[in-house]
């Protein structure tokens, strides 16, 4: 049998995607952002529960060590950050396991990049700007909606003080899952579900979506505030259109004490669901006690992006070769 070795885009197509990827570079460089490379191996993987970090056995002068596929170039960069960089960008290879389907691949492309000093309006208006440069046919408002009243529109409930057993019995109703699968899943867990399959299918239709006030247990690395309620938040923001999320932003977490406090709960919540640990990046904690600027810094899927420029079905269908054919 005769194994398929032809690319998975169109080389028409490919030519489009290099001519956008140029746009993208264009924009950054006519703002005075460098561009950077950093390594795709690090010591230190993602934490996140919902992601699953790919790592392998390397040979180095101190012997043999677990080294982690980047799931985004953030730790690296924000080292850089720390080291007097300035505003930066990236067009990085980034890895995700597990990560296989219509607008998912095991290997794709992040567009990453940190504004020091800038607040979170400012990003999420360089960041909507950014993509109407490069989808200039769409010309829909840019319309903002908080977290909580999505859920009080779509599943009239309090994603903040609704119980975790009425979120687990709607999450499994609204996910067409057996009660039993979510019965040890955490509250973030069911949110999580109920958004991707209930609530952002309905975003970014004829607007530019962006979601804001996030409950402060999705923070991630994003700092933490308080809003006219009093009730704590993720200092954050995502970007949908056509029902795609395309970016997710932060107001960057700069407390190496609070960052390293976040891997250690993050890794005690993979035991708890019986998943592996992952290594913490103690080379970013050290580059945030030393000192990174106040920033605001955003990850953006460029092969979204191009997919929804070129209008194709499926993202294999911009990349030269998907993961199953690669």
């Amino acid at each position: 049998m005769t194994a398929n070795w032809q690319p998975t885009a169109s080389i028409e197509t490919l030519r489009e995607r290099a001519r956008l990827m140029a746009a993208v570079r264009a924009f950054f460089v006519e703002r005075g952002v460098l561009e950077v490379e950093t390594p795709v191996l690090g010591q230190g993987g993602s934490t996140d529960v919902h992601l699953v970090s790919l790592a392998t056995l390397a040979r180095t002068d101190k012997g043999q060590r677990r080294l982690w596929l980047q799931t985004s170039p953030e730790f690296h960069m924000k080292r850089l950050l720390a080291a007097g960089s300035g505003p930066i960008f990236q067009l990085a290879k980034s890895f995700r396991d597990g990560e296989i389907g219509s607008r998912h691949n095991i290997e794709f492309t992040m567009l990453e990049w940190y504004r020091p000093g800038f607040s979170l309006a400012e990003l999420i208006d360089e960041t909507t700007t950014l993509v109407a440069t490069i989808l200039p046919s769409f010309a829909g408002p840019v319309v903002y909606h908080r977290y909580r009243e999505l859920f009080h529109t779509y599943l009239s409930v309090d994603p903040f003080t609704t119980s975790l057993d009425n979120l687990r019995a709607l999450a499994a109703e609204r996910g067409q899952m057996p009660a039993h699968a979510l019965a040890d899943e955490g509250r973030d867990t069911c949110l999580d579900l109920l958004m991707s399959m209930v609530i952002e299918p309905t975003l970014g239709q004829n607007e530019l979506s962006v979601v804001v006030d996030y409950p402060a247990s999705q923070a991630a690395l994003a700092r933490r505030h308080q809003d006219a309620d009093g009730e704590w938040m993720a200092s954050r923001f995502e970007l949908y259109l056509n029902g795609i999320e395309l970016a997710n932003g932060y107001d960057e977490l700069i407390d190496a004490e609070e960052q390293r406090l976040r891997f250690s709960e993050d890794n005690a919540e993979r035991r708890r669901l019986g998943l592996p640990e992952v290594d913490c990046d103690e080379c970013l904690l050290a580059a945030l006690e030393h000192g990174m600027p106040a920033s605001a810094g955003v990850a953006l899927g460029v092969d979204r992006l191009i997919q929804l420029a070129l209008g194709k079905a499926r993202l294999e269908d911009v990349l030269t070769f998907s993961t199953p054919n690669c």
